[in-house]
């Protein structure tokens, strides 16, 4: 087969979809080398994630013609122009990794789309007006001229039903997986340069993702406050910062919690694993994800999971997780004390789930798209 992938991402964003679309092509390369991959951005940006994918034997770069970027028409490339180029090459399959699909596409070429989320559509306070009208007529046009949608949760696939009305029978779940650093060995010496390079305490409680009232963070601060005198087990948080981590700043200083909570905005992707590595315990209290990708980052690095109950988190997490209601600090300050004290629990934990998490592997993965790819030139 000649597959086609939507690349923009793939070569211009070194986190979420980013991160999907390089482990998706990468894992399809590594285990189909049947095929012919096609990658159709509008640009470069020049980074280590990328190099492989430029020096592959199997897998071409498509950029539009030379005039295009010059007067800032790559999107317009995108939508309209990419489905003809594709046909000129002889795809077989075209596959939108980031919930859209170009609007013109020749009807020789099979065509799939990966929804990750409808955020948007359920807190449509967190966006612009202009951005979730403009996110959600670009997934309700993909999801109307695919003919097969690619979901990455139950949790996805029913929002679409409910929020889109999709035809259930369109959807095919296939699960992500997490990027190759997360299952590398660091040893010792790595990880003690890692806790100096970052200054990081000789145990924490992680939570990792953008800081926004979404990820709900507020709730492990409430949590440690409850727990003073039980625990002095600081909090570690890195990621992207909004406003609502102001609100958390606030919390901990009127509750003398300043000293506990560490933030860090700042680190290289590659010493990730790492500090997942040096945590106590991974708590991910959000209220809703289309799929909670770090839970499965954590438990690959041997961290035990606490997180929300309901969504899509089960999916994510599996049966030997531990679940509390997402507004109910004394839930998780319970569950927090329960895990730090008691280190068969966390070794129960961490090797249970680590057998579910099979599922979310390259191989297994790149078997179902294989699969799917073949179902729709079948159809």
């Amino acid at each position: 087969m000649k597959i086609g992938f939507d690349a923009k991402r793939l070569y211009n964003n070194f986190t979420g979809l980013g991160n999907y679309s390089r482990f998706v092509v990468d894992a399809l390369d590594k285990f189909y080398p049947e095929n012919k991959y096609f990658l159709f951005t509008p640009k470069i940006t020049s980074n280590p994630e990328t190099l492989s994918f430029l020096n592959a034997e199997n897998i071409d770069t498509i950029l539009p013609p030379a005039w295009v970027p010059t007067v800032k028409l790559g999107s317009a490339w995108r939508r309209f122009r990419i489905g003809h180029q594709a046909a000129r090459i002889g795809v077989d399959i075209y596959h939108g990794l980031s919930q859209e699909l170009p609007y013109s596409v020749p009807g020789n070429i099979r065509t799939l789309v990966t929804i990750h989320d409808l955020i948007f559509i359920r807190y449509p306070h967190l966006y612009s007006p202009i951005d979730a009208a403009i996110y959600k007529a670009k997934v309700k046009h993909a999801c109307r001229v695919a003919d097969k949608i690619i979901s990455i949760s139950e949790q996805t696939a029913q929002d679409l039903v409910d929020l889109l009305g999709v035809d259930r029978t369109k959807i095919q779940i296939i699960n992500q997986g997490c990027h190759s650093n997360f299952r590398l060995p660091f040893s010792p010496q790595q990880l003690s340069e890692i806790k100096l390079k970052y200054k990081l305490p000789d145990e924490f409680i992680l939570n990792v993702g953008t800081i926004e009232s979404r990820k709900n963070t507020l709730l492990i601060a409430k949590a440690l406050n409850i727990l003073k005198g039980k625990t002095t087990l600081p909090l570690v948080l890195i990621g992207r910062g909004t406003a609502y981590l102001n609100e958390i700043k606030h919390y901990a200083r009127e509750n003398g919690l300043e000293d506990r909570i560490i933030y860090i905005h700042n680190i290289q992707f590659k010493d990730l694993p790492g500090i997942y590595r040096l945590a106590k315990v991974f708590v991910y209290p959000s209220l809703f994800e289309g799929f909670g990708i770090p839970i499965v980052e954590a438990i690959t690095c041997n961290v035990p999971v606490i997180t929300s109950t309901g969504s899509c988190f089960g999916e994510a997490a599996g049966p030997h997780s531990i679940y509390v209601d997402p507004v109910d600090a004394e839930a998780l300050a319970h569950q927090l004390q329960h895990v730090l004290q008691d280190e068969e629990v966390r070794d129960n934990m961490i090797s249970k789930s680590k057998l579910y998490i099979q599922k979310f592997q390259p191989d297994v993965i790149a078997r179902n798209l294989q699969e799917a790819y073949g179902s729709v030139l079948k159809n």
